[in-house]
Order: structure tokens, then C-alpha cells, then sequence
């Protein structure tokens, strides 16, 4: 994720990242222009075609399926950004069960192999969920837990986590009454999974996808018929923008409708997991 100043303007509008969508779109954008050039070419210079005739009438169709362009990329992005936030509320809240689990076994358990085991696991949790949401990223992991790797990491350690208590309350090293109340957030961690995976294995329906690019590519074909007689050649730039406003806005929402991955505008997933583990450390001496 990308950390800046919110109320900075100019370093915003000058400075091009290699993340830019500008820069994603410019092979497109040069083709969009050189095919408006052709088609002011082919209207001012080969068929003369008069501010009178017909073709012109194409701008009273973009007129309305502006309108309509706007509204649809308007319900993408909020769609897109709902998940992105319900990402970052998910990880929050792993973030505090996490830290009330910690501050609760500091509490009520004193054994120095089980705190040992508590300030381990806790933290593997979130790097096991990061690494699940990320087709099976690489991370750091307590050989002594012994995971298969072929199964559900972060299901695993949610098992070894409650089993743990359920050992401890039937040594009598804790109550019924304690296992019940550290339940919550034991319990928390696999809703937490659930929803995460619910977030990334059910993006945007393939078909509205599809129509939203095939809509905006066809409207911008279609600008220089009806422009080019009110423009002329200024229809080549005039072209290049709108093609850049309406494709950015598809581009920001394909990329933040994932928010568990490692593009610039996903969530700031490495720096929570190590968040956790320095906490539950701190939390659990």
C-alpha cells in the first residue's frame, strides 16, 4: 500500500508511478488516438463530410450513454471500494482479537511452554491467513507446530490454538468459566478467515465485467463520427481523455475488489501481520 499525504496537490498531479494507470493505458491510448486521427482524416480530407449530414448526430447517442457509462463505473467503484474497506474492517478486527487473546492468557496463564506456544501461534495466524489469501505465499512458521502443508494453514492453527485451552481446562490450569470467556476470539479467527475468503473467491459477475469493457470501448470507438466536424483534429486529444477517464476508473476497481494482494493499492497486509506478532509479543513476555 502506498503511504502519502492526503493533503498534498501538485506531487499528485505531476508525479507519474510505474503503478499509474496512465501508464497502463498509454499503449491504448496512443492506438484510440491514431484511430480518431484516421477517422478525422477520412471525414475532413476524403469525404468532406459537411456539418449538415446525418453522421453528426452521433454525439446525441453519447450524450445519453455518458449518463449511463457514468452510472455503471459509479456502482463498480463503490462495489469494488466496499470490499476493499470490508478487507481492511476483517483485518482490524484480527488485529484486536488478537491483542484482547494476548492480554487474557497473560492474565489468567502462567505456564512458560504455554505462553511460549500462545506468543507463537497467535502471530503464525495472521501470516498463515496472508499467505492463504495469497495462493500460498512463503512465511516464517514454527517447525516445532508441525502444519501440513497440503491442508488449511490457518484452520490448523485455530484447531491447535482452542485445543490448547481445552488441555489446560481439563488439567484444571484454567476454568470452564475462563476457557468460555477467550472463546470469543478464538472463534473469531476462523469467521475472520471465512470472510476474507468469501471476499476473494467471489469477484465481480464475469458478465458485468465484460459488458462494462465492451460498453466503454465501444462508445469511445464511436466519439469521432459525431465530433469531428465541431473539433476537427482537437478530437485526437479530446478522445485519448475520455478513453483514460472511464478505463482508470475500471482499472482502480479490478485492483482494489482483491485487497489481500501485493498491488500498490492493496491492503497493507505485511505491515499488519507484523503489527500482531510485535503486540502479542509485547502483550505475552
Amino acid at each position: 500500500m502506498i503511504n502519502y499525504n492526503p493533503k498534498e496537490w501538485l506531487p499528485f498531479i505531476f508525479r507519474l508511478r510505474k503503478e499509474d494507470t496512465f501508464r497502463k493505458l498509454l499503449p491504448l491510448m496512443v492506438a484510440v488516438g491514431i484511430y480518431s486521427g484516421l477517422i478525422a482524416y477520412l471525414e475532413l480530407e476524403v469525404f468532406e463530410v459537411t456539418k449538415t449530414s446525418h453522421i453528426n448526430n452521433f454525439g446525441l447517442m453519447h450524450g445519453v450513454l455518458g449518463f449511463v457509462i457514468s452510472l455503471l463505473l459509479v456502482f463498480r467503484t463503490n462495489t469494488a471500494y466496499d470490499r476493499w474497506w470490508e478487507g481492511r474492517k476483517l483485518w482490524g478486527s484480527l488485529t484486536n482479537n488478537s491483542r484482547n487473546l494476548a492480554i487474557k492468557i497473560n492474565s489468567l496463564i502462567s505456564g512458560a511452554e504455554d505462553r511460549a506456544f500462545f506468543r507463537s501461534t497467535i502471530p503464525t495466524f495472521a501470516f498463515a491467513l496472508k499467505s492463504h489469501l495469497r495462493e500460498n505465499e512463503n512465511y516464517e512458521v514454527d517447525p516445532l507446530l508441525q502444519l501440513e502443508k497440503d491442508l488449511h494453514q490457518p484452520n490448523q492453527l485455530a484447531s491447535l490454538i482452542f485445543s490448547r485451552f481445552a488441555m489446560l481446562a481439563q488439567q484444571g490450569l484454567i476454568t470452564t468459566e475462563q476457557l468460555w470467556l477467550m472463546n470469543e476470539e478464538i472463534r473469531s479467527f476462523t469467521d475472520i478467515c471465512g470472510a476474507c475468503e468469501r471476499i476473494k473467491n467471489t469477484p465481480i459477475p464475469y458478465t458485468y465485467s465484460v459488458y462494462i469493457k465492451k460498453f466503454i470501448f465501444l462508445y469511445v470507438l464511436t466519439l469521432p463520427f459525431g465530433w469531428v466536424n465541431s473539433l476537427g483534429y482537437f478530437i485526437i486529444p479530446v478522445v485519448m481523455f475520455i478513453l483514460y477517464a472511464f478505463t482508470s476508473l475500471e482499472l482502480i476497481a479490478e485492483e482494489i475488489e482483491n485487497p489481500f494482494g501485493t498491488d500498490a493499492n492493496d491492503l497493507p497486509v505485511d505491515q499488519i501481520c507484523n503489527n500482531i506478532r510485535k503486540h502479542v509479543t509485547e502483550l505475552i513476555p
